[in-house]
This record gives structure tokens, sequence and C-alpha cells, in this order.
């Protein structure tokens, strides 16, 4: 066996100091570590001090029933009087919150003004609802408008909600309800996807079947298709909303009362309901929105292209952007309707200048190619973030390049829905970024690889991720479940938090993710990471995107088989040639012998659920020719058909 925990194979030599501009008017700069270092309680005081508090609180960390942490205990503070109320107060009401815009092109432009008076009558609407503090309200809505107003709402009342993404099944929005007991649920009839009305609705109806605790159904219009209806339960959002008081004042609440539950699948059937509370929550994600984004209030245009029902919609496109008084632009649809230019066109028409999205829709643009983004006016960009796993060096170089216009930094964040905020990421200003690498803690964050044992590996070599110390956003359990919280958790290296991620640590000591410990391959006794190979992979001037999964090998243990999306221009010219050879001489080049995969598969797609992520356990199911497990979350369930079809007879 290797005595590495994880093999370390590849290398990366180019480097990307901040532009001198952004340096000197960073936010954030590297004193920020030192005074971390010398005092991380004090730290992340002056950190809650930029928020407003109703009562100050007599203790930053409380950590005696560790790992149950309690943050700025006795403070007490509102999320909702943070996000609206005190930037009206300042006179900023009239500063767009939100660009909206609409899959089939309608547009609406919300104030803070304009998102203080709306949250405020849903509050209201809320209230004559019967929904009091503590009560969960589950929300299952598009990217519209409304899902920001009512997830605010909720957070204005005490209410903790849990967003339930619009793609998720009857049966999944019915787990969640359950696990809860959430009594109110908000909807609406359905939004638009790929140029056409999708319904949320009936999904709705058919989990209620089942929910008999659930006395009430607030539901927006938004598409105008027909919805079925109960009578005395279900409620339109005009009626009922719009016939409220646009006035309502907030209760402050402690710093520890629940904001909301979000829930993440786990590997047994019943899902994780992660609990976020208030005060250390809104603290970091304020700060890191501030600090990894350096973001400027008055001039930027900030864009999270993601879905509000993950939590990177949650911390950065709701409660972060809004704490720091920020302009964002949400957009309701997907990159490539009504054409493969949408994201660029908006970018280019609200003169965007953060973009931050997940590497798979990095990858997705590589693949259509360079000249859909070299047709708009992308200039106004001075900042890109990636997020959501590993970002390969190549996507990592073609991001700065055609979207950045080889000027702009890209800082890849690493966090967690359990961590709720960045934990490891460059600091734009202040850090020389390395293609693919998140690089370090930020400041007031503690984390470290280590081996099997627990023990820290040296510079150079390959383990598991640990988070050392408490921090603000964390987890405060699961939902109902402290022993499922401390067995997930904290059971594998006692004292310190393990979500499952492996990483290494370059000869600098920078931090590189490696993506699921589930996912790394046995191969000859070493240990390799799907990610490295899969980086190896897209470097290679044909390939846009690559899924590497292990399958059973008689001589091996496992054997590396690849399934690769080949560029646009290079699946038109190499459509009659397999370039299976060519690419695994590569990989062996790039990163060794060992690595060289058994089979490579030239594919249309790649199934992914609607968030992006790639469904590796179909893929391995493929690999090992065994019969399809579940589909229902796939995005496009057809992809598998056309994998299949493109297996070797025999295989």
């Amino acid at each position: 066996m290797s005595d590495e925990t994880l093999s370390n194979l590849l290398r990366e030599e180019r480097r990307f100091p901040p532009p001198p501009d952004l340096a000197e008017q960073a936010n954030a700069t590297a004193a920020a570590y030192d005074e971390a270092a010398a005092d991380s309680e004090a730290f992340w005081a002056a950190q809650a001090a930029r928020l407003d508090w109703a009562e100050p609180w007599t203790q930053v960390l409380d950590w005696s029933r560790a790992p149950f942490a309690r943050w700025f205990t006795g403070g007490r503070l509102n999320v909702t009087e943070n996000c609206l109320d005190r930037h009206v107060r300042a006179g900023r009401g009239d500063r767009v919150a939100f660009h909206w815009e609409g899959e089939p092109g309608d547009t609406r432009t919300l104030t803070y003004a304009d998102l203080k008076d709306e949250v405020s009558r849903a509050a209201n609407a809320l209230l004559s609802l019967g929904v009091q503090a503590g009560d969960r309200v589950a929300i299952y809505m598009p990217m519209i408008p409304e899902t920001v107003v009512a997830m605010l709402a909720c957070a204005r009342i005490g209410a903790p909600h849990t967003v339930v993404f619009g793609g998720f099944s009857a049966e999944a929005l019915r787990g969640r309800i359950l696990d809860c007991d959430a009594r109110v649920v908000i909807t609406a009839d359905g939004g638009y996807r790929k140029g056409a009305a999708s319904a949320l609705k009936p999904a709705v109806d058919e989990a209620l079947e089942q929910c008999p605790d659930v006395r009430s159904v607030l539901v927006v219009r938004r598409t105008g298709q027909d919805v079925g209806w109960t009578q005395g339960r279900d409620v339109w959002w005009h009626d009922l909303v719009a016939a409220q008081p646009a006035e309502h004042t907030p209760e402050a609440f402690d710093s520890e009362h629940p904001l909301y539950i979000m829930y993440t699948s786990g590997t047994t059937a019943r899902p994780k309901g992660i609990l976020h509370t208030t005060g250390g929550y809104l603290t970091q994600v304020a700060w890191s929105h501030w600090a990894v984004f350096d973001v400027k209030p008055e001039s930027d245009v900030y864009w999270t292209a993601a879905d509000i029902g993950w939590v990177t919609g949650h911390s950065y496109i709701v409660y972060g952007p809004l704490a720091n008084g920020v302009t964002s632009v949400l957009y309701e649809g997907t990159p490539d309707t009504p054409h493969q230019g949408r994201w660029w066109e908006i970018v280019q028409k609200y003169k965007v200048t953060i973009l931050y999205c997940a590497p798979t829709a990095i990858r997705t643009f590589m693949k259509w190619g360079d000249a859909i983004p070299g047709g708009y006016d992308l200039t106004s960009l001075r900042l890109l973030g990636s997020v959501g796993e590993p970002i390969n060096p190549e996507a990592w170089m073609w991001y700065r390049r055609a979207i950045g216009g080889d000027r702009t930094p890209v800082v890849d964040t690493w966090w967690q829905t359990e961590t709720g905020a960045h934990m490891i990421s460059p600091l734009p200003g202040a850090s020389t970024c390395k293609p693919g690498s998140a690089l370090r803690p930020l400041p007031g964050i503690s984390a470290d690889v280590v081996d099997d044992a627990g023990h820290p590996v040296p510079n150079g070599s390959g383990g598991y991720l640990v988070l050392t110390e408490p921090w603000p956003a964390m987890l405060r359990t699961i939902w109902g479940d402290e022993q499922r919280y401390l067995d997930t958790y904290w059971s594998r290296f006692p004292g310190r938090y393990f979500a499952g991620d492996g990483a290494k640590k370059d000869e600098d000591g920078d931090i590189w993710l490696l993506g699921r410990v589930d996912d790394v391959m046995n191969v000859s006794g070493h240990r390799i990471s799907t990610t490295e190979v899969e980086s190896a992979l897209v470097s290679h001037p044909l390939v846009a995107e690559a899924a590497v999964v292990g399958a059973t090998d008689a001589t091996t243990g496992q054997g590396i088989v690849a399934f690769v999306i080949l560029r646009g221009d290079a699946a038109a010219k190499g459509a009659d040639e397999d370039p299976a050879q060519e690419l695994r001489a590569h990989v062996a080049r790039e990163i060794g012998p060992i690595a060289r995969p058994r089979q490579i598969l030239v594919v249309a797609e790649l199934p992914k659920t609607r968030s992006g992520k790639i469904m590796r356990r179909l893929l391995r199911d493929i690999a090992e020719n065994r019969e399809l497990g579940d589909v229902t979350t796939l995005t496009d369930s057809s992809v598998m058909d056309a994998i299949r079809e493109r297996l070797p007879e025999g295989s």
C-alpha cells in the first residue's frame, strides 16, 4: 500500500498576484490573517460589530458543550433589520437590491425600500395565517423575487424556513415538511425553465396528501397555469400579501435563535436537516461576502448564479449581499435559454462586476466555445468566483481568460451547507492565486489536512480535510437528531469536524480540494482522487469536461474509467476519430502511468442533478455493467441511455 492517505499527483506552477489597483483598495488585506491568529475571538467580535445588535452579547464563544457551539451569547438582533431597515434608515432606500431577470425576458427592479415594504407585508401575512416565532415554514419556489421576500419574512418574525429546491420531487418535499413539522408552505403555480412553464403546485398537492398538519399554502402566481385548489387551505399570495400594511416592527431574537433548516441528502434515505442560527451565521456570511468578493456597495453589481434552494443562494444571494447593502442580479432560468449567450447578455445588460458560479457551469461554457462569451462586452467584470466542487486548473484558466479578460482574480471558495459560509478561499487583494487551489483558510478559520490516524500530513501530501476550531456560521446540530450530528461530523477524528472531503497540501502548504473521499479510487494500492485525473483530462485541448470513476478490476483492485465531453470545436472536427489513446497517454504524462485510465468513453452529456452535480454513482453502475440506480434527481435521465450506447460490445 502507498503510505500516503491520498496520492498527490498533479503539480501547478502558474501564479497570479492581485491586480495592483485591487490590492490598493482591497477590503481585506494580509493583516487580517495576523489579527485573527493573534486572537480569533476578538477578530470575530469585530466582524459581529459590523451588524446592528438590539442587545449586546456577553460572551463571544461558548464551547463548553463542544461540539454544540453558542456564538455571541446573550446578544439579540433581527436578521431583516440588518438586511433591510438599517440601509433604508441610512438613506440608501433608493439603492437597487435586486435586478430580477425572468427566463422569458420579463424584468423587475426592487430597491431596498421596495424590498423592506414587501417583506413587511409578507411578514404580516404570515402572522395572519397564525405563524409564530419558532414555527417552521417550507418554501418551494422558482427563482423569483417573492422567494427572497418569503425567506426574509420568515426571518423577520423568527419563523425558521426550510427552502426546498424547486427541482425536487413531491416525495422529497413531503419528507422535509414532515421532518421539520412545517405547518405552512409557500409555493408558486410554477416557474419557467428551458423555455416552458414548469409546474410546482401539483407537487405540493401530492406531498400534502401525507402531511395532514399543514394548514395553509400560500401560492404565488408566476406562470398563470391552472392549478388544483383546496378551499380553506390554499390562498393566493397576491390576494393576501397585497392587502397587508407595509409597516412591521421587527422583533430582536437571541443570537442562537434558529434561522433556517437546510436539508442535505445523506448516504441513508433520510435527509439531514442542517440547522443554522442567527447571530454567528449572519456575522460570517456578511464578513466573508465583503472580504472574499471585495464588494463595494456603492458601485458593484454582484451576481451569484445559483439557486436559492441551495446554501449558496441562502448565504450569497440573500443574507450576505443584503446585509452588506449590495446590488445583486437574480436570474430565473437556465444558461442556454433562449440561447447559449444568456448569462453574458445579462452581464452586459446590468454591467455585472462580480460573478460567482459553479465549475460545472464554467466547463459547460468551455464546451460551447470561446466565441459565445466573446460576442458580449464583459469588461465590467472585475472579480470571478467559483463554488460547489473543486475547479480544474484548466477550467480556472479558461474562466479567467475567456470571461475575465485575463485581468480578473478568480477566488475558488471551499465551504459546505454545514459550514454556512466560506472557509477556505483566496482574499483577492492579498493572495497570489494558483489555478485550481482554494489556497488557505480564511482569517478566523482553522483547518488542516490529516492522515488516517488524524496526524497533520506534511506539505506535498494528501489526506482528509478537517476543521480544528469552531466558527461562527457552523451548523449547530442536525434538526431533531443530536446523535446523528455527533456521529456524522465529529466521530471520525474526535474533537475535529470532518465532513468527508479529501485534500492535499502543496509544497507551500496551500490546500487543494480533491472531492469527496467516497470518490477516491484505489489503484494498485494508490489512493487516487477522481478530481486529479479529471483535471489532467480537462487540461488537454480536446476536453471540456470529464468525470472519472473507479471500476472493479481483477488485477489492480480498481481500474480508472473516464467519461469525457469534447470541446465544441474539437467535437465537430474529431467526430470520426477516437481520441481515447491520445487522452490516456496525456494523463500518463501529466500525473504518471499509475493514473492512466483503463477506458475512456467520449459522451455528449454527463448525468447531472439540477444543481449541476455529476452523479458518479450512476457512472459507476455503467462502468461495472450494473443495473442503474435511482435516476429521478437527474435533469435528463435519457443521458444514461445515450452513455450506455457508447459502450463497446462486451463491456
